[in-house]
């Protein structure tokens, strides 16, 4: 019988020694398809744009992680276009598990849409496979860079450990990603929670502009909230308790009341 059939993808880029950690970290368990972008495409979300310097060109590229290698394909497009690219003309078979990770710094409470990595899992999700999405707490100055300081092996442990559990299984209804967190203190001895998405801007986007010219050039900022969290059980509460997180999300993104109630208020007069 053939093994099963994984997609390792992410968004920070095919040279990104994060996704050769989920490479390792998954390739005891199952073949590998690894197509990741040709370049950094951070808080892409699921954005399917094609620019001029993403015209979906596909190379072959070997991934490394220490002194061992695999052969993966850089791909010229967004996160969630290379997992299309990768579906339609690069995998052999149907994949089994996407793993789209392990990304540069943590993706909590209401940057989900924002995230490439997240976005990446959500395109797999949406053709049917089900997806781990899996991100690691560094310092804000290692969130756009491959720094290889940083220290993957309590992730590639929780990698392994959730994706191991997930092949061959079917996701519970309404869970299409489940979305992990790891803080930058884990170990493989810490603990996990399964909690909600917090309601926290955990990147709140702060624009400066170099003069009050709206016609001058702007840059963006972030103030990050580490440390905070609204309420207890969600991710963020998780990250600031030192606890690994799996957010559970639905690519049903409608909100869970009662309809009755939108409809009272649009129907009521002043």
């Amino acid at each position: 019988m053939k093994r099963p059939l994984i997609l390792v993808t992410n968004d920070d880029g095919i040279t990104s020694p994060g996704l050769a950690a989920a490479v390792a970290a998954l390739d005891p368990l199952a073949d590998l398809l690894i197509a990741a972008p040709a370049s950094q495409q951070t808080s892409m979300g699921r954005s399917r744009t094609r620019l001029s310097e993403q015209d979906g060109r596909i190379v072959p590229q070997t991934v490394w992680f220490g002194e061992k290698s695999w052969e993966g394909f850089s791909v010229q497009a967004t996160p969630a276009m290379v997992v299309e690219h990768a579906l339609q003309e690069l995998a052999p078979r149907r994949v089994d598990l996407a793993v789209s990770g392990i990304n540069y710094g943590e993706n909590i409470g209401t940057c989900i849409t924002i995230s490439g990595t997240i976005g990446a899992a959500m395109e797999a999700a949406e053709r049917g496979i089900p997806a781990l999405a899996v991100s690691m707490e560094t310092d804000v100055e290692q969130y756009y860079k491959h720094d290889k300081c940083v220290d993957f092996r309590a992730a590639i442990y929780f990698v392994h450990f959730f994706a191991s559990r997930l092949i061959g299984k079917s996701l519970p209804f309404d869970v299409d990603v489940l979305k992990i967190e790891i803080p930058m203190t884990a170990t493989p001895d810490s603990p996990w929670m399964v909690a909600r998405q917090d309601r926290l801007s955990y990147y709140t986007p702060k624009i400066v502009r170099s003069s009050k010219d709206f016609e001058s050039a702007s840059r963006l900022e972030h103030s990050v909230a580490k440390g905070q969290f609204t309420q207890p059980g969600t991710d963020a509460y998780a990250m600031a308790k030192g606890f690994v997180s799996i957010t559970p999300l639905s690519l049903d993104h409608t909100s869970r009341l009662d309809m009755s109630e939108v409809q009272m208020l649009i129907e009521a007069k002043k």
